[in-house]
């Protein structure tokens, strides 16, 4: 097979997947002469490529549910879904590789049973499939055992379903989904693993939608929106349902298949709604309330069952709990919302978008950047989606919190303009946009609060 790869990444000198490339990689329509990498270190990172396709289909879904008259996304929910996920991608700031890639790596160097050329169309093959197979039991796993489902209920905390929903990650799964895939390592190069196992993903994107309704005979074969609304609903007949990747075809050897009603609207989110848009509960929430359950829950067994138990096992009960618990879905259908001013809305928006081209920056440059600048980096992101977070949460203190933040963060970026400048390689243009960004922000905290204490006196 010819393997040819010339577009190198100025940052890490690995191949750089083009837009085409990476729209292409969400559908899964890659050749194996394409996506063949001789050595881990070569794989290109097509996640972070694929954050323009991302966003080009984000706003597509947006103009296409207008013209069908559907709001397909709110501000508030869909930045706490972008949020989750650039948190989930932050850990690639602490390591060039991770925990799961260079377990995998260790076990294939010390434990493989063959050498298998990591050029052969035929393995691409096969790996697409173990791949998958070991994702429908990985995902299946994440919903019922407890512990497992602690890191994976970020994904299912959203109570819309749109692209952005697909982009809620966890950002505590690593060493979990490590476990479901080490057994490819005794046959499966790295580099053709960590191919597949970022198209698998990439793969679950577009069908993050409502937009799309049905397809055909592909609905036999590969998972596809229908499906996956089902697997996202809280509905009585949803739960545990579709934990496919790509094929559906293990949903329906193994049993846990079921078609999406026509007759009955689906309702999203967790069972128990969390009811926040903070990024750090939407990340941790479950999991402190696992802790709490297992300190209150007397015995030693009953402890451990609740973590290797499903969320909804009790004592007495089966392993994934009963049915019956499942509350009804009220009608018409809520969903957690705070009325903002539309200014606040817009604001939000605009203060989400500056985050942007400096988080592009940080995982283009993050074998060069010097550890101060990652821990300034890591907490600039962590506080100002916490801040966007208390905003749409109407906390009492977000506003004075965000004040603070604007007042911090243009300090800090004229006070470490040139490092970060020559750091990140961003032109001088746009730090000159933040900096007026944040200041005139300051002045629009300062008239609103202003504002708001009059009105209490008076």
């Amino acid at each position: 097979m010819n393997v040819n790869h010339t577009l190198l990444d100025p940052h890490s000198n690995t191949y750089r997947p083009g837009f085409g490339e990476s729209f292409r990689s969400l559908f899964y329509v890659l050749l194996p002469s394409e996506s063949s990498f001789s050595d881990v270190s070569k794989v290109p990172n097509y996640i972070d490529a694929a954050l323009h396709p991302f966003i080009a289909l984000i706003l597509l879904e947006i103009v296409v549910g207008l013209w069908k008259g559907k709001r397909v996304m709110r501000i508030n929910d869909g930045i706490s879904s972008l949020s989750a996920g650039t948190l989930s991608q932050l850990l690639k700031l602490v390591s060039a590789k991770s925990i799961e890639v260079s377990m995998y790596v260790y076990v294939y160097d010390k434990y493989s049973i063959t050498n298998l050329p990591w050029d052969s169309a035929w393995l691409w093959i096969v790996t697409f499939l173990g791949v998958d197979f070991c994702y429908y039991w990985f995902h299946r796993g994440s919903h019922e055992i407890n512990i497992f489902w602690a890191s994976h209920q970020t994904h299912h905390s959203s109570e819309d379903y749109n692209l952005t929903t697909a982009l809620r990650q966890s950002a505590i799964a690593g060493p979990i989904v490590m476990l479901f895939y080490l057994p490819l390592a005794l046959f499966v190069p790295p580099p053709v693993y960590l191919v597949h196992k970022q198209f698998n993903l990439l793969f679950q994107f577009w069908i993050h939608t409502e937009i799309i309704d049905n397809l055909g005979p592909l609905e036999y074969i590969l998972n596809t929106p229908s499906h996956h609304r089902v697997h996202h609903g809280r509905n009585a007949y949803c739960i545990d349902k579709n934990y496919a990747g790509t094929l559906i075809i293990w949903d329906r050897m193994f049993g846990t298949f079921v078609e999406e009603k026509s007759n009955e609207e689906i309702a999203y989110g967790h069972v128990h709604p969390i009811n926040t848009f903070d990024p750090i509960f939407v990340q941790t929430g479950n999991l402190r309330h696992l802790v709490t359950r297992c300190w209150q829950t007397e015995g030693l067994w009953n402890k451990l069952c609740v973590v290797i138990k499903g969320p909804g096992w009790d004592v007495g009960k089966p392993w994934c709990g009963n049915p019956h618990d499942i509350p009804p879905i009220e009608k018409p259908i809520k969903r957690y919302n705070h009325d903002l001013p539309y200014w606040l809305s817009t604001y939000a928006v605009v203060h989400y978008l500056t985050l942007v081209p400096m988080y592009e920056s940080m995982m283009e440059a993050r074998l060069m950047l010097p550890g101060y600048i990652i821990i300034m980096d890591v907490a600039y992101f962590l506080f100002s989606l916490s801040c966007l977070g208390f905003l749409f949460d109407n906390k009492a203190y977000a506003r004075h919190v965000e004040f603070l933040r604007c007042i911090g963060c243009a300090l800090l970026l004229h006070m470490f303009r040139d490092n970060l400048q020559l750091s990140h390689h961003l032109p001088s243009t746009l730090f000159t946009a933040l900096i007026t960004i944040y200041v005139a922000s300051v002045v629009i905290w300062v008239v609103v609060l202003m504002y708001g204490s009059k009105k209490k006196l008076n």
